[in-house]
């Protein structure tokens, strides 16, 4: 089966999590919804374009292989945002329109923010339906040469090095993860074994012959709708291998 690999690596990088409050985690790794925003903005997607989107999400199956999970950056924060009841009667669509209020009607908020230090990641992609605008060469082509500027969760974490998308031929996840080939990243250390593969529940490829540590986790990170900020739960499948399966152990 053809797929498509490239790995996203900035210093910092902030993969959303479910945020309550004044709390703005990251997870570990990517999730579906920070990949496909990825792969939508590098394809000029706009983020009005609600039924592109959808029809992007649906053709595309999705695996992290995760090296390193890098560690943990907590920024305190604080921002300006306007009141409650001006952002009800008052819709915005950017930040420049957000604040455009005198200084004395803007209330200030505190908020700690996440990030991950020298995480490294390769991303997986095949395609779940033949008929579609979105093949695996286009998509390739495009993180080549993105039409929006591409970052990893915000805007203040550019990409570090090129994404280097790759076509691969394989028969399970762990060949696939094999054969691709990304040159190293001078100065990260502790990011050269594959430490877990996490991939949709539906996915094309069996995961291979290797030991692991299997288990499935629900995160809640399906699009459901740009313009509501809406997201759906999914099962992801998680198989872990040598030192992290040992960590968890320890752990438990």
């Amino acid at each position: 089966m053809q797929c498509l690999m490239f790995r996203p690596y900035a210093p910092l990088a902030s993969w959303g999590d479910i945020a309550v409050g004044e709390d703005r985690p990251s997870h570990e790794y990517p999730g579906r919804s920070a990949v496909l925003g990825l792969v939508a903005a590098a394809l000029g997607i706009r983020r009005d374009e609600q039924a592109r989107l959808d029809a992007l999400s649906a053709s595309l199956g999705l695996a992290v292989g995760v090296y390193s999970t890098g560690r943990l950056l907590r920024d305190y924060h604080t921002s300006q945002v306007p009141s409650a009841k001006d952002m009800k009667k008052r819709p915005h669509r950017t930040r420049a329109d957000e604040l455009a209020l005198p200084r004395s009607e803007l209330n200030t908020i505190l908020s700690r923010r996440d990030y991950r230090q020298d995480a490294l990641c390769t991303v997986l992609l095949w395609r779940r339906v033949a008929d579609t605008e979105f093949s695996l060469a286009a998509i390739r082509d495009a993180l080549l040469k993105p039409q929006f500027v591409l970052y990893l969760g915000r805007k203040s974490c550019p990409l570090a090095v090129p994404l280097q998308p790759q076509l691969v031929e394989a028969d399970s996840l762990i060949a696939a993860f094999t054969a691709a080939e990304f040159p190293p990243i001078e100065g990260l250390r502790d990011a050269d074994q594959l430490q877990r593969i996490a991939f949709d529940s539906d996915a094309a490829l069996p995961l291979g012959d290797v030991e692991a540590t299997r288990f499935s986790v629900t995160r809640r990170d399906e699009p459901r709708s740009r313009a509501r900020w809406q997201f759906s739960d999914r099962t992801e499948q998680v198989a872990l291998f040598g030192a992290a399966t040992e960590h968890v152990e320890a752990q438990a």
